[in-house]
């Protein structure tokens, strides 16, 4: 039976102009809120941290704390 990545949290590595797919799957969670973010709308990420957020907002709260 073939995996399906839908409901699956992808693992991801983080480059400045985009990110590298280790672990296939349909969303990541976001570091400081924890909610899914679907591959396709993720926008926001530190590369030093290697996390997701969700808005831009939970970034610079993240990063500035």
């Amino acid at each position: 039976m073939l995996m399906s990545n839908t409901d699956r949290a992808a693992r991801l590595h983080f480059m400045a102009n985009g990110f590298r797919v280790l672990s296939p799957g349909d969303h990541v969670v976001c570091a400081t809120s924890g909610v899914r973010i679907a591959l396709d709308d993720l926008r926001y990420w530190s590369v030093a941290r290697q996390e997701a957020y969700a808005t831009p907002a939970l970034a610079t709260a993240a990063m500035s704390g």
